[in-house]
């Protein structure tokens, strides 16, 4: 329990003390005028007060990660505890607060074409369809995933749960941002909240014995470790509580919101601070409900690995009939309010390529319709398939959002370090895990481990080249910190 408590309070000083830094390092200015006033349009451009875009934040990027994710990473034990502690806050919200203030500071534009500004045209175009696939297979996903349980509670044909929840996408893909999403996402995102504070209640007033971080933290508890190590597979699976590229592809959508610059810290790093303790949350009621990792393992293994048998039961159990409700949120409507952003993130992500403007209906519905057609298709695959390969290409966009960030803030010449580590870790984590998983190459894990590192050594070469090129003065600029406010033309 001491070592759950220090987790969530490790979170809480990081908002304070590492987000300051992040933000200083950043340089808010505010008196800048933001997209959501100089570009209003009514439909994605609309200015919102604060609170209510960090609760529509948190709830985009949230969905069932911290919640599945993190039940599914308790099965490695206390481990889990030191990932969504330093990732969320030295990698996963350094990354959400970049890609949404930079976003801000270039007219809200969408995660492909600011990774485009600093890593190349390639890469622009690289993104563009990378990005637009993982947003259809996170959608499809948060289709197949919600019908099936909706399905199972009353049984009416999944192709009527499928069509109703597609009927729902379009509606909030199409219309303005603050008229269904900024109206009841505000709701579902405390009531996420109130989930994750009502276990945690039940947790201290129940007596659950959470398994300490010290001196077990490191060992590998789960029931197959030789087939799950916990590098790579850890950091896979723990995405949304740590660190997730999903996240880069919905901050421009509050970067199209937020009224000032200095709201950045809260809006962005804060959600995913937020979004941490939830996953903390969940990652100790999975290891302390059943009796620890082992028995969690053995829960998982009976259930076919199915978290969403085990959420359900731990919230009946601990939060009674109100649990009950709290657990159909988080197992059906926080997936599906992933899934409606997931493809509005799509529609902008073309028209930005496209210079499509979508203020007219005719020109949203002529992006949205194509996307919703190939959103169809990919239904169609197996579950499973499409689940696996979201996890990893989840990470790969983290990655190389990650390394356009360290280029931005190596040619404005600010500590780049902040995000140079978290690159590389998660370029390793990201390589090594393709070629030991079971979706990937299979290699064995010591051949996995050196060729993944070896490739990691090449993409670190390659950037002290590229600063080396650009004339930074060694490793300065890894630790200068520039004023905030100071702008290039002062």
């Amino acid at each position: 329990m001491i070592s759950f408590l220090l987790s969530i309070a490790a979170l809480i000083a990081g908002y304070f003390l590492y987000g300051w830094l992040v933000e200083r390092i950043f340089g808010v200015d505010a008196g800048r005028t933001t997209p959501a006033i100089i570009m209003q349009d009514g439909v994605d451009y609309v200015p919102m007060k604060w609170g209510r875009i960090f609760l529509i934040q948190f709830l985009n990027i949230a969905g069932l990660g911290p919640i599945f994710g993190a039940v599914a990473g308790a099965m490695w034990g206390p481990v889990a505890f030191f990932w969504i502690v330093f990732g969320c806050i030295f990698a996963g919200a350094v990354h959400d607060y970049f890609s949404g203030m930079l976003s801000v500071r270039h007219g809200g534009k969408s995660i492909p074409e600011i990774v485009g500004l600093y890593l190349g045209n390639g890469f622009r175009q690289f993104m563009r369809i990378f990005t637009v696939l993982l947003m259809l297979l996170v959608g499809a996903v948060f289709v197949v995933g919600p019908a099936g349980i909706l399905n199972g509670m009353a049984s009416v044909g999944l192709p009527f749960w499928t069509g109703l929840i597609f009927f729902y996408y379009v509606l909030a893909t199409m219309l303005p941002v603050d008229k269904i999403i900024g109206r009841i996402y505000p709701v579902f995102g405390l009531s996420l909240l109130f989930m994750a504070v009502g276990i945690f209640a039940g947790l201290l007033a129940g007596g659950f014995k959470i398994p300490e971080a010290i001196p077990f933290g490191f060992v590998n508890m789960h029931n197959e470790p030789g087939k799950f190590p916990v590098f790579p597979m850890l950091f896979i699976t723990i995405a949304c509580g740590a660190i997730s590229g999903f996240h880069s592809t919905q901050s421009p959508l509050m970067a199209r919101c937020i009224t000032n610059e200095k709201l950045g810290r809260r809006v962005f790093y804060g959600a995913m601070v937020a979004e941490g303790v939830v996953a903390l949350i969940w990652a100790a009621a999975g290891m302390a409900f059943f009796g620890g990792p082992e028995q969690l393992n053995s829960v998982m293994a009976a259930h076919q690995g199915n978290a969403a048998w085990v959420v359900n039961e731990i919230s009946n159990s601990l939060l009674g009939k109100a649990g009950g409700i709290l657990a159909l949120l988080g197992v059906v409507a926080a997936p599906i309010t992933s899934g409606d952003t997931a493809f509005r993130s799509a529609r902008l992500i073309i028209a930005d390529f496209l210079k499509y403007a979508q203020g007219p209906v005719k020109n949203r519905l002529m992006v949205t319709i194509p996307l919703f057609a190939a959103g169809f298709v990919i239904t169609q695959i197996d579950f499973a398939i499409i689940w696996r390969y979201m996890a990893w290409s989840n990470q790969t966009l983290a990655t190389i959002v990650l390394w356009a960030i360290t280029i931005y803030l190596v040619n404005e010449k600010k500590a780049f370090i902040v995000t140079l580590i978290p690159a590389v870790f998660m370029t390793a984590v990201i390589s090594v895990y393709i070629l030991v998983a079971p979706e990937g190459l299979q290699l064995p894990l010591n051949t996995g481990l050196v060729t993944g590192f070896l490739f990691t050594f090449l993409v670190l070469a390659w950037f002290l080249m590229y600063i080396r090129r650009n004339s930074v003065p060694g490793m300065t600029a890894a630790v200068e910190i520039v004023r905030p406010g100071i702008r290039k033309d002062q």
